[in-house]
């Protein structure tokens, strides 16, 4: 698997849009294969625009949730020191990158999203770590740690939060878009500030990210 299949994925939905490396100013110490915004000279054209809406390549930004988790995650490395991990929702790969760098014994990051699961494969292979991929959730007792950062954007996601408690003792989310989980095993351990990378402007309440536990 190289950069080149990342380069033709993003062009499936932005024929002028390109990579570049760049490390996210959430989480510095990793680098990850990111859409460049200044290589599009001038704006979308009306089928580019209908096609990011149509698929978005969520894969080529790294958003601020999983840059604090994935920090918190180098900051805490006892969250995943010699366990295994499954990162749910991986996109660029950023949170299983962390994991397998502060001592996980095992990472899987998890997307249904086959240009997601490249990208994070791509992407731990440029920061020297084994991170295997995966379009399936773990069975139960597979994953020691479950992670997941910004997979509450869709309310149709919601019922992953039960699987997750079913699946593993451990949970760590991290999430910008829903201020109330509607469960009670999460605990908030803290909000930290973070923006997506490349930045998108976003409503500032979306730069807020609330870091749960259980």
């Amino acid at each position: 698997m190289t950069i080149e299949r990342l380069q033709r994925n993003l062009q499936q939905t932005l024929e002028r849009g390109k990579l570049k490396v760049s490390r996210p100013a959430g989480c510095s110490s990793i680098a990850l294969y990111l859409y460049d915004p200044e290589a599009m000279h001038g704006p979308l054209s009306h089928d580019e625009a209908q096609a990011v809406v149509a698929e978005p390549a969520y894969w080529s930004f790294c958003w601020a949730s999983g840059q604090v988790l994935a920090q918190y995650i180098l900051d805490h490395p006892e969250w995943v020191r010699g366990k295994h991990v499954w990162d749910v929702g991986c996109g660029s790969g950023i949170v299983a990158i962390a994991a397998a760098m502060a001592g996980a014994k095992g990472v899987t990051a998890c997307d249904i999203d086959p240009m997601a699961r490249d990208a994070a494969f791509i992407n731990a292979q440029l920061n020297e770590v084994n991170v295997t991929v995966s379009a399936q959730l773990p069975a139960p007792g597979e994953a020691d740690l479950i992670t997941a950062a910004d997979v509450l954007y869709d309310p149709d996601n919601l019922p992953l939060l039960q699987q997750f408690q079913q699946l593993s003792k451990q949970v760590l989310l991290a999430d910008s878009r829903i201020k109330v989980l509607p469960v009670d095993f999460l605990k908030q351990l803290t909000v930290r500030e973070a923006r997506t990378w490349p930045d998108l402007n976003e409503f500032e309440e979306f730069n807020q990210v609330r870091l749960y536990a259980s």
